[in-house]
């Protein structure tokens, strides 16, 4: 059992919360990974991120060795061809040339 954070309680039925529409802007790759996932694991991609972050906020894994197994399969499909040292490192093209042969998400 964890220790609690100080303020907060343990949840002993669904906690009714607003959920917000956001206009997050995230790398094309890493996407449609993660919308791959959603759909492997049959959750929503809000509830997938809610999971992520809930997870890292308390310096935990929020996957199982065999979904981070899929998630490796799933980022070789999709040509994630990067990892967390990549995190500070990404930025855009110039919106005005667009790369040959791309689409949307």
């Amino acid at each position: 059992m964890h220790k609690q954070d100080e303020g907060m309680r343990p949840l002993e039925k669904d906690l009714i919360v607003e959920r917000v529409q956001t206009g997050v802007r995230m790398e094309k790759r890493m996407v449609k990974v993660l919308k791959a996932l959603a759909e492997y694991l049959d959750i929503s991609l809000g509830d997938l991120l809610e999971g992520i972050v809930l997870h890292s906020f308390e310096s935990k894994t929020p996957f199982s060795a065999r979904t981070l197994e899929s998630i490796h399969q799933l980022k070789e499909v999709y040509g994630m061809d990067y990892g967390l040292t990549a995190s500070h490192h990404l930025t855009e093209m110039d919106p005005h040339v667009k790369e040959q042969g791309s689409d949307t998400v």
